[in-house]
């Protein structure tokens, strides 16, 4: 007969019990820690990208309104492949809301309708934030485990473009500043 584990109610700091764990590579605490805030920041940019697609207003609204939808699927994707790279590697992802919430290095979302120039402003901030977040980790990461930091290599490339893509909108030519 086997044992279930259920979670306390409510949910809070109280873990659970590992049971047959794999066997093979455990992650080193700074490893984990470095996992840790890259999914913590995009669940936070999965987040605020989805706050910025349902209340922006003004110019260009639906060529905005596609793309922020373009960044909340690859923050999405990228959490669940760093939070499935962790499990892999015997760690423990934590992405629960008060978790993200305190420990998440993105700027609020304001609340309410956003115009869009402001919303590009917003979101090439919280993408920015993301990213230097993926950068100040890498090095760490890269000497613990190549494959983890090949991974933050495609989430970088990712979002970098879309960083690009948003901030052009409101751009103007060097040569008219």
């Amino acid at each position: 007969m086997t044992e279930t584990v259920t979670v306390p109610q409510p949910a809070g700091d109280t873990k659970t019990r590992v049971e047959n764990a794999e066997h093979g590579f455990v992650a080193p605490k700074e490893l984990r820690d470095s996992l840790q805030k890259v999914l913590v920041d995009l669940i936070a940019l999965h987040m605020v990208g989805k706050q910025a697609h349902w209340n922006i207003v003004g110019p260009n609204f639906r060529d905005l309104h596609l793309n922020l939808d373009e960044i909340v699927e690859i923050a999405r994707e990228a959490s669940d492949t760093v939070a499935e790279r962790m499990r892999a590697l015997h760690a423990t992802p934590d992405g629960r809301p008060t978790v993200v919430a305190a420990a998440s290095t993105l700027p609020e979302m304001p609340q309410g309708e956003v115009l869009t120039t402001d919303a590009i402003d917003e979101i090439v901030t919280a993408v920015e934030a993301t990213t230097n977040t993926i950068r100040e980790v890498h090095d760490t990461v890269d000497e613990a485990d190549p494959t983890s930091a090949d991974i933050l290599h495609s989430i970088l490339e990712k979002l970098e473009q879309q960083s690009w893509f948003i901030s052009a909108e409101t751009r103007r030519p060097a040569a008219a500043r």
